[in-house]
Parts: structure tokens; sequence; C-alpha cells
């Protein structure tokens, strides 16, 4: 083993976390060595973000063809290309990954590009398994930053590794035919996405999962009316169900049984979903090598500014567990450059955790929902607005869900719930309310241009009264 090569800093993972920190540490000055062992982009080009939003949009474009009649316009049933559909997916995704390796290999003076799995052998050394030619590289550098985010979860399940399945990963890396049927285990927010996108690119879908209702983190009146528009939609929902095993026929098809509250049930299709939750890429890290310390899920230890146990060592993204959201990763760069390079002193502590779940309507949240506001013994007032009064709601026919508001007793607002069109874009707006600590009364008073969505922040407070 040669000598190590020195650096100023090193990047484990290329994600959202990683890469602009490379560009920020490069751009003052620093030697970075930037490691990755797959694709550039982590998770949020490569199977997240950019790829399911692609193929939401074709899913969307499907269903409004298909719903056109409703306002006037008369139109054929769509025929879906799914194979152009998929083509579409794979050239925005290659066009990003070929931006990346051009911005870190030719843009940015400093940053040295070394594809390899790397492992600790001490605190701030790393060796590197190069991907290409074999052969391996000896890294140190006082700061080492680890963004290697997670995968997807695949439960201990019989028959499963047998009769063959897909993850929301390899589903959009090496999916290239339209599922007949699609099974999908899970009914979180990867499984409710995925399960509406492909019944609207014609594909039967079956979501099965243990709990009683769809995404059992939302408050009941929330997750309901998003089973209420799935099924109208034509997806079979199958709840409270324990999947016990997995089989595969000899023409292909899959047999996923599970126990119901009402016995137990075959469930046969073309292709098993497997979206249970995600695990920590940390098991091959050598993290023994360190004073890093893992919690009981396996992701890493971290405090609010982002160090691990070990002294320069920082844990960025999803591997330090936490909600698993891109502009949370981007979050986390923005924290330890500004600690490393501007005097920050801002940390992790109580910053705003706001997320969409990209179905139509979508789902914007932001702060407190009931449950939690109960939880933490914080008292609120609540005010829930039907989309069907929405004024451009009812002109554009798009008027399914609600705008729900909890207000504290301060009359400044809590969170919100929007599951509406333009869900959230509308759930950004109470954001930054929130942020600009408003008090709701200045909502409802302020001039809107006339007919928005944007008129809502007018509206949705409604059934409340200052100090009630």
């Amino acid at each position: 083993m040669p000598a190590a090569d020195s650096f100023d800093a090193l990047i484990v993972g290329a994600g959202q976390a990683g890469t602009p920190l490379a560009y920020a540490l490069a751009d003052a000055g620093r030697r970075v060595g930037f490691i990755e062992s797959d694709h550039l982009g982590g998770s949020c080009i490569n199977y997240g973000c950019a790829p399911t939003k692609a193929l939401l949009a074709s899913a969307q474009r499907a269903h409004l063809v298909r719903t056109a009649g409703a306002l006037g316009i008369i139109a054929a049933e769509p025929v879906v290309d799914f194979a152009a559909v998929i083509t579409r997916m794979q050239t925005l995704r290659q066009n990003s990954r070929d931006s990346l390796h051009h911005k870190l290999t030719e843009a940015h003076n400093g940053i040295t590009v070394i594809r390899g799995r790397a492992r600790f052998t001490a605190p701030h050394t790393l060796r590197v398994v190069l991907a290409e030619g074999g052969g391996e590289q000896l890294l140190t550098a006082p700061l080492i930053f680890i963004n290697t985010g997670t995968k997807a979860a695949v439960p201990d399940l019989p028959g499963l590794q047998e009769s063959g399945y897909l993850t929301s990963d390899s589903l959009l890396l090496d999916m290239t035919e339209q599922p007949e049927h699609l099974l999908i285990l899970g009914g979180s927010y990867i499984g409710v996405e995925f399960g509406q996108m492909f019944r609207r690119l014609g594909t039967r879908v079956t979501i099965v999962d243990t709990k009683p209702r769809l995404m059992a983190r939302e408050d009941p009146d929330v997750s309901h009316p998003l089973e209420e528009c799935l099924t109208a939609a034509g997806v079979e929902l199958v709840l409270g169900a324990t999947a016990r095993r997995v089989s595969r026929a000899a023409d292909g098809h899959l047999t996923l049984t599970v126990d119901t509250p009402d016995g137990e049930r075959r469930l046969r299709g073309s292709h098993l979903l497997v979206a249970v939750g995600r695990e920590p890429n940390t098991a091959d890290l050598g993290l023994e090598n360190t004073s890093i310390t893992l919690n009981k899920k396996g992701y890493i230890e971290a405090n609010e500014h982002l160090q691990t146990g070990t002294r320069g060592v920082y844990a960025l993204g999803d591997v330090k567990g936490g909600p698993q959201f891109t502009h949370i990763a981007y979050d986390d760069y923005r924290i330890v450059r500004d600690a490393l390079l501007h005097h920050g002193q801002r940390t992790t502590d109580d910053r705003p955790m706001p997320y969409v779940v990209f179905t139509e309507p979508q789902l914007g949240r932001i702060g407190l929902s009931k449950n939690q506001a109960k939880e933490k013994g914080i008292p609120y007032r609540v005010s829930r607005l039907p989309a069907r009064t929405i004024g451009r709601a009812v002109q554009t026919g798009e008027t399914e869900g609600f705008v729900e508001v909890l207000v504290g007793d301060d009359d400044r607002l809590l969170g919100a719930a929007v599951f509406c069109e333009q869900g959230g874009e509308i759930m950004t707006m109470f954001q930054l309310a929130m942020a600009g600590k408003l008090r709701y009364q200045e909502l409802q008073n302020m001039i809107l241009a006339h007919p928005t969505w944007a008129e809502v922040l007018n509206n949705a407070f409604q059934r409340l009264k200052p100090g009630e």
C-alpha cells in the first residue's frame, strides 16, 4: 500500500449535501477528495426526486386527458407509451449526471473525484477500493464528511429473495416494461406516490400495509381523504394486513400471501414493489476504527452541529437519521459550510421540516400536526377549509381535499396540512408566514390577486376568532 494522499477534506458520497459542500470548500481554496462508489447525484437524481417527478409528470398528463371531458373537452382514451415514458425519465437523469460530472471534474479546481468504496482504517484515514482498474488508494484529511445516504429496506419475508422483487431504487434504475399488476408492500409516502402514479399510467395497483390506514404518521383526517382519492382511482387497498410469504408461478406471476382482519388472502400480481422504509449505508464504513457511534437503527449519531463522535468527522443527509428529505440534506450542507467558512452558528435544532407527498392532490405539510400538538401539550385551534369552497378550485374543477391550519393561543400559526391542488406551493406560503411570525389576522387582511390559489391565505381561518 502506497503512502496516503493528503487532502484538506474528504467527502464520502455524492448526495445533496456532499456535492455542494465539495464546490464550496474547493472555491474556498481547500483541496477536496470526493469519493463515490456509484452514480453521482445521490438518491435525489438517481432514484428519488428527479426520476419520480419525471414519471409523475407523464402520469398527470394521462390523467388530464382522461378527465378532460369534465371541462367540455372531448378526447380519446390516452395511450401510454411506457417505453417512451421511461426513456424520457432516463434522459433527464443522465443529463443531470453528466452535468454533475462536468462540474466536479472540469468546472471546479481543487476537487479530485475518486470512484470507489471507502472504509475508515483510522479516525482520519480512508482506504478506497477503486471501482475501475482495481487497486486501493489510501487517503487522509483533518475533515471528513460522511454522506452515504440510505438504501431500501428489505424485510425477511419467506420466498421474497427467490421470487424476485423491486424497490424504489431498482425500479427507477432498471425497469423497462410496464407492470400489468403492481403489488406494493408498504403504504407510506413512497407506496402511495408510486401507487397513484402507476395506476394513472394504466397499471393495476394493490397497496398492502400492516397499519389500519395509509401514511399512519399523519392525522387520521389527513390520511383518510387520501385513501378515498386512491380507491376512487381504482387502487386496491389491503390494510391491517401482515405479509407471510411470496411465491412465483411458472407463468412468471407473483403471489403475495397476507393475513388480513378477514382472514388469509392471496394477492396475485406481475411485479412486487417493496416500500417498507429505508436503512442507512453504514455497514461497511469501518466505523469501528473511529469513535463514531450508531443508534439502534444503524444511523450515525451526530449532534446539532452535525459532528460525530470523532473530532473533524461529520455526518450529513439521510445517513444520520431523522427526516429523509433532499431539502434537509441540503440544509445540512449549509449549516456545515457556514460553520467552517463563515463562522456561522446555526444548528439543526428547531429548523422547519416542510415536506410534500406528490400525489394528486398534493399533501403539503409544515409544522405541527394535531397529534404532535397534543403529544407536546401545546394548546391549538383548528380551521379546516374544504377545497370545494376555494374559488380557484371550483373554476379549474380541482375540488378534492382541504386546507387545515393550526393556530396557537397567540394567534400565530403552529402548522398546516394542505391536501389540495398546488398543496406544496400553498404550504410554502404558510411556512413563510410562520417564519415571519405573522398572526393569522394579518393573512386574512392581506390583499391577494384574484382568482388565485394564494387566496387560501385569506380564507383558511374563517372559523377562527381572535382570542377564541
